[in-house]
């Protein structure tokens, strides 16, 4: 217990008993490969680099992590493709212009509306603010995918 940093909230920090380097908190279900695979402790720094950790409830485990740069490369990408459909629909809706449409509008598209916005039963929610929304979400995506390749 002495290379954990005490007296912050809920903060512990971990060094390394060979280098005294911090560690990465990877999460409980966390398996380390053995220490001369290289090429998966580089998978696994890329996957922290990007946020990928192993934390779960203890559940159902962490969910699905890519086993190969290529896979997380094809996961990021999915994952923007699906932003950019999100993106689409901001693009083609017909924005209200009174109660009614709005009404309609709520009805129809209030999980996309409740995306953007917590007021979206109160006021219009604009198109340009789900394009920016998604927008902000798509580059968040690209530089994580910068980061890895």
């Amino acid at each position: 217990m002495g290379d954990i940093k005490k007296g912050e909230k809920s903060i512990f920090e971990a060094k390394c008993p060979e280098c005294a380097e911090l560690m990465a908190n990877m999460g409980l279900d966390f398996e380390s490969p053995k220490k001369e695979d290289i090429k998966k402790w580089e998978h696994l720094k890329s996957l922290y680099s990007v946020g990928i950790t192993f934390h779960s409830c203890g559940c159902s485990g962490p969910g699905y992590i890519p086993n190969s740069t290529e896979k997380l490369v094809e996961y990021f990408e999915e994952i923007k493709k699906r932003y950019l459909e999100n993106m689409d629909f901001w693009r083609t809706r017909i924005e209200p212009t009174n109660k009614q449409e709005q009404e309609r509008d709520l009805n129809k598209n209030w999980y996309e509306l409740g995306r953007i916005s917590s007021n979206y039963k109160k006021e219009i929610v604009k198109n340009q603010e789900g394009i920016d929304y998604w927008l902000k979400k798509v580059k968040e995506i690209e530089n994580k995918i910068e980061l890895i390749k």
